[in-house]
């Protein structure tokens, strides 16, 4: 057995598969069981992480929430006033609602017109990203 099987041995036999190190360390020394070991704990942990990964793509898609700046609901702002608590800055259509938000409470504090001032909500910061990284892909991609 080379370092790099008994080292991969080490690390399987750890408490969780006493069977598969007691097979690597029986196996004879050419053999392939330390390898097929290692690309099955391989394939268990991408099969994981797609799930993963599947799972976090439904939820952001298909649960309700927050639909972003194009609903008529929107928080243009927020601030922490105590542990609990908090007040919000709600836009629905042209009014704007200051709403106080408590462990147990939501109050309307204070209603008022959309003032002329405030123009069209800034990009989410995901899109500024992604924004962001294309441009860079682009200028790696000239360079090469």
């Amino acid at each position: 057995m080379n370092r790099l099987e008994r080292a991969l041995a080490g690390l399987l036999s750890f408490p969780a598969t006493p069977s598969i190190a007691a097979a690597a360390d029986s196996a004879p020394a050419g053999s392939a069981v330390s390898v097929i070991s290692l690309l099955q704990v391989i394939l268990a942990l991408g099969v994981v992480l797609a799930a993963i990964a599947l799972f976090a793509w439904f939820l952001r898609h298909w649960m309700p929430g927050q639909t972003g700046a194009s609903g008529i609901l929107r928080v243009v702002g927020g601030v922490m006033v105590g542990p609990k608590e908090r007040l919000v800055l709600v836009e629905v259509g042209e009014t704007w609602l200051l709403v106080g938000v408590a462990a147990s409470s939501v109050n309307l504090l204070h209603s008022m017109p959309r003032p002329a001032g405030a123009g069209a909500p800034p990009a989410p910061v995901a899109e500024g990203f992604a924004r962001l990284l294309k441009q860079a892909l682009a200028g790696r991609r000239r360079e090469s």
